[in-house]
This record gives C-alpha cells, sequence and structure tokens, in this order.
C-alpha cells in the first residue's frame, strides 16, 4: 500500500520531467528560424484585383482563423518563445496573424505570396534563404509569418494554414527542418 502511494505522488514528477522534443531543444538554443503559415483564411488566393492596401479586397482570416492566431502565439510562449524578431509579408491575413499572435511585426515584402503571379518568386526565396543562413546559435529566434508557397519553396514542407514550420541554417547550405508543429484541434 505504501509503494503505492509513493507510485502516485511521484507520478506528476515524473510527467512533468517528459524528453524535451527537438523543437523545444531548439528554441532553447536559439538561432531557429520559425515559417509560419497565416491562420485561417477560407479559399485559396485572392479575388481579382486585390489590392495590398486595402484589406477588403483580400482573403481574410475567418472567426476561426483570428482564434488560430492567439493560439499559435500563446502555444509559443508556452514553449518559451520569446524575444523574437516577427517579420510578415504584407497581406493582410498575414499582418493579422502576426499581430494576433505576437503583437507586432514588421513587413518584409520578400515574403509576399507569388502564388497568382511567380515572376518574383527567385528573388523572394533567395532573400529569405539568405536571411535564414545568417541565422546562429544563441541568435534570438526569428518569426517568418508568410504564406504556403513561400514555406514550401523554402523548407520543402507543404504547411497548413497556422502550421509553424521550424528550421535552422543547413552546413551544407539551405535549411534543416527541425520539426513542425500543426494547429491545435479545435481551432
Amino acid at each position: 500500500m505504501r509503494l503505492i502511494a509513493i507510485l502516485i505522488l511521484c507520478l506528476p514528477c515524473s510527467l512533468s520531467m517528459a524528453a524535451a522534443t527537438p523543437i523545444d531543444e531548439a528554441l532553447r538554443a536559439g538561432g531557429v528560424v520559425l515559417l509560419i503559415r497565416h491562420a485561417t483564411a477560407p479559399g485559396t488566393g485572392d479575388p481579382p484585383g486585390f489590392r495590398l492596401d486595402d484589406c477588403a479586397t483580400q482573403r481574410n482570416l475567418s472567426a476561426a482563423g483570428r482564434a488560430e492566431a492567439q493560439a499559435i502565439g500563446a502555444r509559443l510562449r508556452g514553449l518559451g518563445l520569446k524575444n523574437a524578431e516577427v517579420l510578415t509579408s504584407q497581406w493582410c491575413r498575414c499582418r493579422e496573424t502576426a499581430r494576433l499572435a505576437f503583437g507586432e511585426a514588421r513587413d518584409w515584402p520578400a515574403l509576399n505570396s507569388f502564388f497568382q503571379d511567380p515572376r518574383d518568386k527567385d528573388a523572394q526565396v533567395q532573400q529569405v534563404m539568405v536571411r535564414i543562413a545568417k541565422t546562429r546559435r544563441g541568435d534570438r529566434p526569428l518569426v517568418l509569418v508568410t504564406h504556403q508557397v513561400v514555406v514550401t519553396a523554402v523548407s520543402g514542407v507543404y504547411p497548413q494554414s497556422g502550421e509553424v514550420v521550424v528550421v535552422a541554417p543547413a552546413r551544407e547550405g539551405g535549411v534543416r527542418v527541425i520539426g513542425s508543429l500543426k494547429p491545435e484541434a479545435g481551432n
């Protein structure tokens, strides 16, 4: 009976000492980049004639997408993410995801979508890869809020809305995918 009581008392301790995941370890070590596909914005692409300076002309976050963006921020803070540099695409759905998740972000056109017009794809991807290559172990995390096409071009991962793909510069060039965090169910 005494042994059972000791085991029951120690069970919470053993659960809290679970092994760290590669993402946990990478966030603690620093020098990682989080590629985030904007939260849920129903549809595909943008309406004809959309303008970056007018959110009413774009495909925007749904109510579920706004809740998802807030959950992304809370989840990453829960994993210890703090003091990150946050850059975002100029599309309203990315800006709103960044604002709801992190409070603020700075626009970076290299993160803009090239889904409907791929003419600038190579130049944009090159800019993002150069920025990632400058990331060093111990640096504060870099968060890039962007679109599926950019995340896929940079990492090879086809993310769902609200998915976080964690990468680091690879020694031989390019990126090394550490892992990804999919949106939690119910968001």
